[in-house]
């Protein structure tokens, strides 16, 4: 039998399929149990909306969680703002597209991927100002947020943290079974999704 990576014991238990004890999987792998995630713990269940944030493409992607069902995606978009547009209006589309999501659907927790590197401080101030935006629309709905940093993502979808953005988007799609290529940014914010209920505990 072939062995099962983690984000394949994450897709299972979710699935509500048989997963392989902890401790023999950590056998296998080389690891200590404890460095395992609990498999038995409670299924995440709800929707989760996953924001991947930037000035002029901010991504977004809506999952419904159901224990022993498959991920479903309710909704994507990816909120593009001409380069001519000034950032104020890049602003305002942001938080429209976030306060649209928050009143159309009954989300439980909204998952951010985190900026860990950007290449100086201008771009830093950009980024900054479109998460804060984009966190401020969903905090005044008095919604969770939860920040997970890219690294983290992959290794709970892909189970590598240097998988590359295609294989980023292909297990994000065969996760959700859905048919049509997700752009790129909108594959990004579901992949926060993913892993956020993938790692999620009480």
């Amino acid at each position: 039998m072939a062995r099962m990576t983690v984000r394949d014991m994450w897709a299972a238990k979710l699935a509500g399929k048989e997963v392989p004890a902890a401790s023999a999987s950590a056998q296998r792998i080389g690891a200590t149990p404890q460095a395992l995630p609990n498999m038995q713990r409670t299924p995440y269940s709800g929707q989760v909306l996953g924001v991947d944030s930037s000035l002029r493409g901010t991504g977004l992607a809506l999952i419904d969680f159901v224990p022993k069902r498959q991920p479903v995606l309710l909704r994507c978009v990816t909120v593009k703002v001409a380069p001519k547009r000034p950032m104020a209006e890049a602003l305002a589309e942001i938080h429209r597209a976030m306060t649209s999501f928050v009143e159309d659907f009954q989300i439980k927790h909204v998952a951010f991927e985190q900026t860990i590197y950007v290449q100086n401080f201008q771009t830093a101030q950009i980024l900054g100002a479109a998460r804060g935006v984009a966190i401020a629309a969903v905090a005044l709905h008095e919604l969770p947020v939860f920040e997970y940093a890219p690294l983290r993502v992959k290794q709970a979808v892909v189970g590598a943290g240097r998988a590359s953005k295609e294989q980023m988007a292909r297990t994000v799609m065969s996760l959700l079974g859905h048919g049509r290529t997700l752009a790129a940014d909108e594959a990004d914010a579901a992949g926060v999704a993913l892993c956020h209920a993938f790692t999620w505990r009480e």
